[in-house]
């Protein structure tokens, strides 16, 4: 059995978050979308088997897609494991579908999962965001306000 610890966050275990999407994108709204995944996932996301790196969301047919989000086949599934790969449906109400399509129809905007979490209730759920690519002097300037903000807290820190 694999052994993995599930963080608390804001009353739901966090499973995995995208660290990279606020690096890379500006992130200006959140939504809180269902995922239609088969058993086998399940399993493997309560058990810490996913991966949000390079993963996006697009909207076909009126339905928005998670695409590139890697979840490890089940280690006890057997013959009937499911792909790692495949797109998966996100659950979202319809005015919000709508409101994601006008802003992904703008050039450099596109829907990023931001993290996976359980809530309390037993449901896995993925926060998606609207994000806007950050250029790369963008991503030079707010790594150095990070770290001269952690320079600041360092030198408060050691005065009191």
């Amino acid at each position: 059995m694999l052994s993995f610890r599930i963080m608390k966050y804001d009353n739901q275990n966090l499973v995995t978050k995208n660290r990279k999407a606020y690096h890379d994108f500006t992130i200006s709204e959140e939504y809180e979308a269902g995922i239609a995944l088969l058993g086998t996932e399940v399993k493997s996301i309560r058990n810490g088997q996913i991966n949000l790196k390079d993963s996006y969301a697009k909207i076909k047919n009126d339905e928005v897609f998670l695409v590139n989000c890697h979840i490890s086949p089940y280690f006890e599934a057997g013959k009937s494991n499911h792909e790692p790969e495949r797109e998966r449906k996100l659950l979202l109400k319809k005015r919000e579908i709508r409101k994601i399509k006008k802003y992904i129809e703008e050039k450099g905007n596109t829907l990023v999962p931001l993290r996976v979490y359980i809530t309390a209730k037993g449901l896995i759920k993925i926060a998606v965001g609207m994000g806007q690519g950050k250029k790369n002097y963008d991503k030079r300037t707010a790594l150095a306000e990070k770290q001269s903000q952690r320079e600041i807290d360092r030198i408060r820190k050691d005065i009191y």
